[in-house]
């Protein structure tokens, strides 16, 4: 499975950014998806992730009622609609992918196979 993940930029705090990410190579609807995150000198981390369905989602807490995580199985894509932006949402964000049946999906990155190339977003004050 390839994934190309886009939509990063550069954005004033209070602002909005959707991520999409692109599955290629693969049964896309098959697959669990996540979003991670990581900022210079931080670990990567869980942002949002969704079941093969899109029936079952996941947020840390610092991201709840401001990001939005949906998938459509058609368009092989997942998205990650952000809003409120803060300064501290700076980082890198990458797709993953796994194949996870069933209401699940992984929320750690170990347990991630597939990963996009990354894109960066930037908050500014």
């Amino acid at each position: 499975v390839q994934l190309q993940a886009s939509g990063g930029g550069l954005v004033q705090a209070g602002g909005s950014l959707r991520l999409s990410c692109t599955a290629s190579g693969g049964t896309f609807s098959s697959y669990a998806m996540g979003w991670f995150r990581q900022a210079p000198g931080k670990e990567r981390a869980i942002v949002a992730a969704i079941n093969w369905s899109g029936g079952s989602t996941y947020y840390t807490d610092s991201v709840k009622g401001r990001f939005t995580i949906s998938r459509d199985n058609a368009k092989n894509t997942v998205y990650l609609e952000m809003n409120s932006l803060k300064p501290e949402d700076t980082a890198v964000y990458y797709c993953a992918a796994d194949f996870v049946p069933g209401d699940y999906y992984y929320t750690s990155w170990i347990n991630y196979d597939y990963w996009g190339q990354g894109t960066q977003v930037t908050v500014s004050s």
